[in-house]
């Protein structure tokens, strides 16, 4: 009886002392420091969860202000949309750069992530409204002084990340293009997403997808099973398991000689939000493929699509401009996780082995892929 007490003891010992010890890991670490513009204009929530894995991730790898040596604030330390307490009151602000400072912010800073510049809705904000359509918006867009944000830090040879949708509605015409020009890419205009389910009576289903299906087929929306939307503003795709696909979820791929550099994995499933994007002359880091089968790939060669296209991209010269083709660092992860080291071999619990899992994405391959390019900035500017 003795022995059996003195083992559930010594384990709970270990259980309530990892956690500290990795807390003190954590602690202990040598802090990076880094001056990090995130712009994230899409906050309808105070969880943030359009860049939450990214600050996520500057705090678990220790990336830190240069003054004060400072840890980032997933709450404060961007510019967009601030939504103010108390939140029963629907009151926000915005967090902007005058174009007075841009050149000043350019040089004191080392890298701008533009996280997501969609913006927030009326529907978005307001509980209750119809979300069954699109709404006026009440802020959001890639605008002038973003591109001349960017248009600096390229022209000073910062690191520049910029992530899916910076291109498409509600960013006007000539930003759009100033944007690809400068980045050195063409926008299809065609972005997608896996559903798990087509049902239109699915939860978080976009409704309007129904009824641009219905404008243009002239029939009724009769999908169920798991599948995948591409549309531009006029026109939509929907590629169904067992019809059109072979496998449901899109696959981001990754040559070994980037595995290599950054630490990621070859192949993780990927269910969010994507677009469709010529590289041109940008070195191309990962690729999503979809898998489809004869009528799959019958249906996009109409559309001029094709099964595989880009992930994440890199300029060729300088190698400090990225592109993310994807809703990277969306989620919402507890943010207190991020003060242990160690945290993400808690395999089986965070994620598991199976393929189709989406949690992979984030610990496999987008947590490796940011620390990498970060800490590759660092080490080249010591150069």
């Amino acid at each position: 009886m003795k022995k059996t007490l003195l083992i559930v003891v010594v384990i709970l010992v270990i259980i309530i002392a990892l956690p500290v010890i990795n807390m003190i890991r954590w602690a202990f670490q040598t802090k990076k420091p880094l001056d990090i513009i995130l712009v994230d204009k899409t906050v309808p929530t105070i969880e943030r969860e359009k860049h939450k894995l990214f600050s996520w991730i500057l705090m678990n790898e220790r990336f830190v202000k240069k003054d004060g040596r400072r840890s980032y604030s997933f709450e404060n330390d961007y510019y967009g949309f601030v939504p103010k307490r108390p939140l029963r009151e629907k009151q926000w602000e915005r967090k902007d750069y005058r174009l007075n400072d841009l050149i000043k912010i350019a040089e004191q800073s080392d890298v701008v992530y533009f996280a997501d510049t969609y913006g927030v809705f009326f529907n978005d904000w307001w509980i209750g409204i119809n979300k069954s359509r699109k709404s006026r918006k009440l802020y959001g867009g890639l605008n002038n002084n973003d591109f001349l944000l960017l248009k600096e830090m390229k022209e000073k040879n910062k690191l520049i990340i910029m992530e899916y949708n910076s291109f498409d509605y509600p960013t006007a015409q000539f930003e759009s293009i100033r944007a690809q020009e400068k980045l050195g890419i063409v926008f299809s205009e065609w972005t997608g997403k896996y559903f798990s389910s087509l049902d239109s009576t699915s939860k978080d289903f976009p409704v309007w997808m129904t009824g641009m299906y219905r404008k243009q087929y002239q029939k009724p929306w009769k999908f169920s099973k798991p599948g995948i939307v591409i549309l531009n503003e006029k026109e939509i795709i929907v590629l169904q398991e067992g019809s059109e696909l072979k496998k449901p979820m899109p696959d981001i791929v990754t040559d070994t000689v980037w595995c290599n550099k950054f630490g990621v994995a070859g192949k993780v499933a990927f269910d969010k939000w994507f677009d469709i994007i010529d590289p041109l002359e940008n070195n191309v880091i990962s690729q999503f493929v979809i898998e489809t089968t004869a009528a799959g790939d019958s249906l996009l060669a109409e559309n001029e699509i094709d099964s595989r296209f880009p992930a994440v991209i890199q300029d060729p010269v300088s190698q400090r401009t990225y592109y993310f083709s994807g809703d990277f660092a969306t989620g919402n992860l507890p943010y207190w996780s991020s003060m242990f080291k160690g945290v993400d071999k808690l395999k089986g619990i965070l994620y598991s082995d199976k393929p189709e899992d989406p949690r992979r994405f984030f610990w496999l391959y987008y947590r490796p892929l940011i620390n990498g390019i970060l800490t590759d900035y660092i080490n080249s500017s010591k150069k």
